[in-house]
């Protein structure tokens, strides 16, 4: 597939190195323009680009920017994509930390992804955004085996979703669906899922046992 990817952080430049290896067509992107990003060029086969290129003709675009950083991408940024774009978001709010007081997650109740949906003015799928890193690098497994690490998935879309998850099974994890996007704080900082290192099971639990009260580390 053609896949373009926005931010070229610890997760926008490790699912580059994992997504160039199994062979898909991939451009990368980020703020300081694409003379930055030839060393990850060189490293993995992906082209840089431009962020108002980075979606241009692709079936999956990767936005892993920090939040409040979403407001600042161009105007279109999604122009040009393949008919049917599947877009994964796995941008968290950390208010304290990085992103400050953000009204519209604070007072109106939306989803972090929420948020960034209506910003990007097109449906996304949250995924990756408890993943650790490295663990995109070191701990992909076979289907089947007992060990593999399973993923919450969240959307609205079905379709979208569905390729999302496939693509992630094909990095080596399995995925579980942690429904719509209304949905998704189940899997924002502080909860269970947040982070987990486990298996299929153990990931759906811990999606039941999320409470709706965002922590206090993470509110603005």
């Amino acid at each position: 597939m053609k896949i373009g990817i926005i931010g070229a952080g610890n997760i926008g430049g490790n699912l580059t190195r994992r997504l160039t290896a199994l062979g898909h067509d991939v451009s990368v992107a980020n703020s300081r323009g694409p003379h930055t990003l030839i060393a990850l060029a060189e490293e993995t086969g992906a082209t840089p680009v431009p962020v108002e290129e980075a979606a241009r003709g692709a079936e999956i675009v990767v936005v892993t920017v920090p939040l409040k950083a979403v407001p600042d991408l161009p105007s279109g940024v999604l122009d040009g994509a393949a008919d049917g774009v599947a877009v994964i978001d796995t941008g968290n709010y950390y208010p304290r930390q990085r992103d400050g007081r953000i009204a519209a997650i604070e007072d109106e109740g939306l989803t972090e992804s929420r948020w960034t949906e209506r910003h990007l003015g097109h449906p996304v799928i949250k995924a990756f955004n408890g993943t650790y890193a490295q663990d995109i690098l070191d701990r992909p497994r076979p289907s089947g085996d007992s060990g593999r690490m399973a993923l919450p998935v969240a959307g609205d879309d079905a379709a979208a979703k569905a390729k999302v998850r496939s693509l992630i099974d094909e990095l080596g994890f399995d995925t579980v669906d942690a429904g719509g996007i209304d949905e998704s704080w189940r899997q924002q900082p502080g909860t269970p899922v947040y982070g987990l290192r486990e298996g299929a099971e153990a990931v759906s639990k811990a999606l039941t046992e999320a409470s709706p009260e965002r922590q206090a580390d993470f509110r603005g």
